[in-house]
């Protein structure tokens, strides 16, 4: 074993060329479209129960709204099940060009929206469709966009090379949010619920084009090269991984749980909490996230790094742990409305989520094998999703809604979430760096005809 451990750090002292470009274009392709993702979070919290659903009550508006926040969530799957079998076939660079059209053509069609005052009953219709659309592109990204960084860089460092992928979704939500803030001081309530909006969904446009460029430039990933060259492509990429790898996908979905759950919470529905039953302004809240989401820039790939140099599933699981210790405290500390505790807060919750989500990437990909990875991966990211982040903003506000009790119910709810990832850790596998750089020799050694 101790040769094999010398040959593989021989062998991957140094990131391979293309590593640094393959981590910035996952970091930023995923940045764009979890940009497109982001606004539609916060657009369903704050803007779209009074322009898509008006008329109804305004708890009931808030449930409707945050029902086609699920439908992106419940479309994941249907894109993990279409482009992780791709993403295993024919590679992961022209899959993830796709997606990253998908999201951007979807998001920028809901920015050009006529609202229910002009289509009536179609408009929230065409807005659930177009949801589908961002949730099915989303499904197949997250996969492709991991393994495009992690299969370049070294395997005995995946924590680190596989978060650029995860530093996507604050950057996205930090671009989309500052976006949303400055429209918001900016305009007068009225104006930036009739057209201000709408500016935040239609610059994605622009944002799309410079992700495309980048992804075009790309070769595909070595490791993929390695399996092309070796003949050994799956014909049925998503059966397989259903047949051959059922605890792999267990642990994989149970692991995303938590983290998912947590980040609803802290970037959704904390802007209905802070501004219904604490009294604090669209301004006050989308600042606490804004400053959140700074941190997690950083804190996702030091802690996914951490998990390079200490046990990755310890790691996880004890901030699943903090995380369920913790919810008692952040709503204990915001009883009194103060905005100063209110940033403090988010900037705890999220940092939290940053040491389950930074190595989230990692755990989740070293799960199954190289050939089977998207198929696997992205099974297992947006299965979970569902459940996940998908129920989480309606389980949330049905909780608040119950009566005064509801945020313990919600810290009660964290708790079940933080004992399934735990779970989840339990049932995982270590990292195994040693089978890429075998799959690689391999490659060298008989190189394709």
């Amino acid at each position: 074993m101790t040769s094999t451990n010398n040959t593989a750090k021989a062998v991957t002292r140094k990131p391979p060329p293309g590593a640094i470009k393959a981590y910035v274009a996952s970091l930023t392709g995923t940045s764009l479209e979890y940009y497109d993702f982001a606004i539609y979070s916060v657009a369903s919290a704050l803007v779209f129960p009074k322009i898509f659903f008006p008329g109804n009550d305004e708890f009931v508006a808030l449930i409707l709204s945050f029902s086609t926040f699920a439908v992106g969530y419940f479309a994941r799957p249907i894109g993990g099940v279409i482009f992780g079998r791709l993403g295993d076939k024919i590679g992961r660079k022209y899959v993830l060009v796709f997606t990253l059209l998908l999201i951007g053509l979807a998001t920028v069609l809901i920015g050009a929206l006529p609202d229910y005052s002009v289509l009536g009953i179609a408009a929230p219709i065409i807005l659930v469709l177009l949801r589908l659309a961002q949730g099915i592109g989303v499904g197949g990204e997250w996969g492709g966009a991991v393994l495009l960084s992690s299969e370049f860089g070294d395997p005995s460092k995946r924590g680190f090379w596989s978060s650029a992928a995860q530093i996507g979704p604050p950057a996205g939500n930090l671009m989309a949010n500052g976006v949303l803030a400055i429209l918001a001081a900016s305009l007068s309530e009225q104006a930036f619920l009739s057209w201000g909006w709408r500016v935040a969904f239609l610059a994605s446009a622009l944002l799309v084009v410079f992700g495309l460029l980048i992804r075009l430039k790309l070769e595909e990933t070595p490791v993929f090269k390695a399996i092309q060259a070796k003949g050994d492509r799956p014909k049925a990429p998503i059966k397989e991984v259903f047949t051959t790898q059922p605890k792999a996908l267990i642990a994989a979905s149970l692991s995303r749980i938590c983290p998912d759950i947590l980040y609803s919470l802290f970037t959704v529905f904390v802007a209905v909490y802070a501004t219904k039953e604490l009294g604090m302004t669209t301004g006050n809240v989308l600042s606490a996230i804004l400053i959140g989401s700074a941190f997690q820039l950083f804190l996702i790939p030091l802690a996914g790094a951490l998990t390079d140099r200490f046990n990755r599933r310890w790691v996880y699981g004890i901030a699943a742990a903090a995380t369920a210790a913790y919810m008692p405290v952040f709503f204990l500390m915001i009883q009194g409305k103060s905005v100063a505790m209110l940033i403090v807060g988010t900037v705890i919750g999220l940092a939290l989520h940053a040491f389950m989500y930074g190595p989230q990437a990692a755990f989740i990909t070293e799960q199954f094998p190289a050939r089977l990875r998207y198929a696997g991966s992205s099974l297992a990211y947006t299965l979970a999703g569902v459940i996940g982040g998908g129920f989480a903003p309606v389980i949330f506000t049905l909780l608040y809604g119950g009566g005064s009790g509801g945020w313990y119910l919600i810290a009660g709810y964290i708790l079940l979430a933080a004992i399934v990832t735990i779970v989840g850790m339990l049932l995982g596998r270590d990292p195994e760096p040693e089978e890429d750089v075998r799959l690689m020799q391999g490659t060298h050694a008989q190189p394709a005809a």
